[in-house]
């Protein structure tokens, strides 16, 4: 048995707000103070929603959740951040609410809340469909657009020459951002751009871009829902053809290692203990 080069990236893993929310809900547990509830999965890691829910944790996936559960219970508010009706519906509703929503994330529902009122017409590059981004909308006022293209891009058209206000989901690809935002700078004459892709993220992407240049395998960790480690997977790829998308190192039976150097990444989702447990499965070879 022989020992495999290994590079680990020092951003893998954890980031801040992800930390603070997990923890957040853990300190909650402590409590003894139940039920607790989390608004949508606090993380988009599979493990540790499971973990939390072995532990009494209750996701809530809409508002209809809120209508059916306990009154005397507690609301988490996970770090992706929610729509302004859901904190309302909370205090309608008489339940504690316990904002773990990331700093990050709360700026930019206060930038679009402030110029929608100015009169700017908000656009955030980003995925529809991902929480963070339908939480950013929920604090629109006024008309919004999201763009995740470049033929949503090339599309969008703006009446009567309105101001726009263009931010970002903070997990966003940097170089996409920059790419989608020159195409609508060409179409737009009164422009803002506030660039809210957290440094986190961008750190992140330009390690493992990096590292997956000098790896002939890299092996990028994180659960399947969790948008910036798709992107992370995306830009190692990109680099290096052997490039695996895992969850945990179960995974690794199913993944083909050569002799060469083997990076590893993880998204901000994916906790310390299953990185660790992938970096010592990776490490040796027999």
């Amino acid at each position: 048995m022989s020992e495999r080069q290994v590079k680990l990236a020092k951003t893998a893993g954890f980031c801040f707000g992800v930390k603070r929310a997990v923890n957040t809900v853990y300190e909650q547990i402590e409590t003894g103070k139940s039920p607790i509830y989390t608004y949508g999965p606090i993380i988009h890691n599979e493990e540790v929603v499971k973990d939390l829910e072995e532990r009494g944790v209750k996701v809530l996936n809409d508002e209809n959740d809120i209508d059916n559960a306990d009154s005397n219970g507690t609301i988490i508010i996970r770090s992706h951040g929610v729509a302004k009706t859901i904190y309302d519906k909370t205090e309608k509703k008489g339940m504690s609410l316990i904002d773990a929503t990331c700093p990050f994330v709360k700026k930019i529902h206060k930038i679009v809340s402030e110029k929608g009122n100015e009169g700017y017409h908000i656009i955030i590059i980003g995925n529809d469909k991902h929480p963070e981004v339908e939480g950013i909308k929920g604090w629109c006022v006024g008309s919004v657009t999201v763009i995740n293209s470049e033929e949503e891009a090339s599309e969008f058209e703006i009446l009567n020459d309105k101001k726009v206000c263009i931010v970002s989901q903070t997990t966003y690809n940097y170089n996409k951002f920059h790419k989608l935002v020159e195409i609508i700078e060409k179409k737009v004459y009164n422009v803002i751009i506030v660039n809210t892709i957290c440094n986190a993220t961008n750190e992140r992407q330009v390690e493992a871009k990096q590292i997956a240049t000098e790896a002939e395998s890299m092996i990028v960790i994180g659960g399947k829902t969790s948008s910036n480690t798709q992107k992370l997977y995306e830009i190692c790829k990109e680099e290096c053809e052997n490039t695996y998308y895992i969850q945990t190192a179960e995974d690794l039976r199913d993944v083909s290692l050569g002799d060469g150097v083997v990076g590893i990444t993880a998204g901000a989702s994916t906790p310390k203990n299953i990185i660790e447990e992938v970096q010592a499965n990776v490490r040796f070879k027999f």
